[in-house]
């Protein structure tokens, strides 16, 4: 029985895998060319995977590729002498490996040349490679260096101009073709600020997983083991993880390994809810290290929530070292429009997670005497939002200047944060799920609530203007026709000197929109600062 990975590099004999055959199709045709290609990208989006099954894929299919398969994540922080020791050493055991697997033996020459050969620095393993292709027959060399950007700052740049000098140069090229693969792109290991030295690389972009490849994914899962997925589960998979391969994989080990699901029934919504409530909790590897970058540098947060919070965003460009480095993590990416985007609403709602006070000091002040969270589900069972949404309103106004003593919060931004935080404990109290959904990226967040075989929708933004406003609520009107919702609510935050508070109903076409604005307060009283 093949299982879910989510370790490392995966097998098809042990694991279930997405063929990618589109982009491998592109690969390969790459390397035919002869071309130089290099692929940067966030840790656990399947990368190695990818390169090494297309690779072997290649050398299978036509034996006049040899293969070379590095890596160079164990060659950190080695002086030049030691690393290009250790680079020849890693060649030599793969040149060796793979005559063994095609059954041939060395030749007695090529056998002489392995063992006198010593690489010292990059001239030397220049000349190594103009020799090799001869002693092994002439086949296209492929070399693949997986966690490229372990190689060490002392070497880098002389280790590129080589393989540039190889491509370049009118005679038979040895390595036939290369293939780059790391976190940091070249840009960001070309630690002096100089001009790349690697200016004639082919880069390639291996995307997240679509909705059709999960559906692969987990058919091969369903055909083994005969225990399905409704579409809409396979849908919400897709859409909280936006195909990212770690969580996608790790999505489906807690619905078939550890949910303890009977493999006769067919895996629904309220699995996945389930499932997505751990995932909101748990410290799997991949969560993190995305946590531990976001907390790197105190401009993430401000950055981050400007991208969440505010339509207009953020312009994507790898020239801002904040949006760089947010970028490399993987934790942000280009949207169609040239803005930044949060890559999926899982990643999303850990950031909101990691950034809001787990105690805000205001949580006494949430309800009038007397009343609590249980008051707000109606006889039927069923939330009553209106009443909810109501209260936080009159919330925000009764706990006035205090808002701004929120620990750790922005205070363009603490009115999400304190609305996340509330419903999040309600939601907690009754037993439902909440969830983000992401429909742009940026500018709205959109918090589901499942409770009782209802879904609600709330949409929070920042005032932008009029403007903003109404198109908002038509935005949210499109989003409930499209999910068949009814009822769905629109809360905006106003942080104008003089905001005046509003909230109003309004149905179109049978769909039905509350929406509230409501002020925040900007700054402390002074006739009360006067009085301290």
């Amino acid at each position: 029985m093949r299982r879910f990975e989510t370790r490392g590099p995966v097998n098809p004999q042990k694991n279930y895998v997405v063929s990618r055959s589109e982009e491998t199709a592109d690969f390969i045709n790459r390397i035919k060319e002869g071309r130089y290609i290099v692929l940067f990208a966030p840790r656990q989006t399947g990368k190695t995977t990818f390169f090494r099954r297309a690779l072997d894929m290649l050398s299978t299919e036509d034996p006049n590729y040899f293969p070379i398969q590095l890596d160079f994540q164990i060659l950190r922080n080695v002086s030049p002498n030691v690393f290009y020791e250790r680079f020849y050493q890693l060649i030599r055991g793969q040149i060796e490996t793979v005559l063994r697997q095609r059954g041939k033996n060395a030749s007695g020459e090529l056998t002489q040349f392995l063992e006198r050969t010593q690489l010292t620095d990059s001239f030397s393993m220049l000349q190594f490679f103009k020799q090799l292709e001869n002693l092994l027959g002439n086949p296209h060399i492929v070399v693949l260096i997986d966690e490229f950007d372990g190689i060490p700052e002392t070497v880098i740049s002389d280790f590129l101009y080589t393989l540039r000098h190889i491509y370049l140069s009118n005679e038979l090229r040895c390595p036939y073709s290369i293939g780059i693969v790391g976190v940091k792109s070249i840009t960001q290991l070309n630690y002096d600020r100089s001009i790349s030295p690697f200016n004639i690389q082919d880069d390639f972009n291996l995307p997240n997983f679509t909705l059709e490849q999960v559906q692969e994914l987990l058919s091969q899962y369903t055909e083994e083991i005969g225990q399905t997925f409704t579409p809409e589960v396979i849908e919400m998979l897709h859409r909280q993880t936006g195909g990212q391969p770690f969580l996608v994989n790790r999505f489906a080990q807690i619905l078939t390994e550890e949910s303890d699901i009977p493999k006769t029934e067919t895996i629904r919504l309220e699995h996945f809810l389930t499932a997505h409530a751990q995932m909101l909790e748990e410290q799997n590897i991949n969560i993190t290290h995305l946590l531990t970058n976001i907390r790197r540098n105190p401009n993430f947060k401000r950055g981050l929530m400007k991208i969440i919070s505010y339509e207009r965003g953020m312009k994507f460009s790898l020239d801002d070292e904040i949006i760089n480095e947010l970028a490399t993590y993987g934790v942000i990416a280009k949207g169609t429009d040239g803005m930044c985007e949060i890559i999926n609403p899982v990643y999303q709602h850990r950031i909101m997670q990691a950034f809001t006070p787990l105690i805000n000091g205001l949580e006494h002040d949430y309800f009038p005497e007397d009343i609590d969270f249980e008051d707000y589900l109606a006889p039927t069972g069923h939330i009553d939002l209106e009443r909810l949404l109501d209260n936080f309103s009159n919330f925000i106004a009764r706990v006035g200047f205090r808002i701004l003593q929120v620990p750790d919060t922005p205070q363009e931004f603490v009115g999400q944060d304190l609305l996340y935080t509330y419903l999040d404990q309600f939601v907690s109290i009754v037993r439902g799920a909440m969830f983000l959904e992401v429909q742009t990226g940026r500018g709205r967040m959109d918090l589901v609530i499942f409770h009782n075989g209802r879904k609600y929708i709330v949409e929070t933004k920042i005032w932008e203007g009029e403007k903003r406003y109404q198109a908002g609520k038509q935005q949210l009107r499109a989003y409930l026709k499209l999910e068949k919702a009814l009822e769905g609510y629109y809360v905006v935050f106003d942080h104008r000197e003089n905001p005046t508070p509003l909230v109003e109903s309004e149905t179109e076409e049978d769909v039905r929109v509350r929406s509230y604005v409501i002020p925040v307060i900007q700054e402390r009283p002074s006739s009360t600062t006067s009085e301290k």
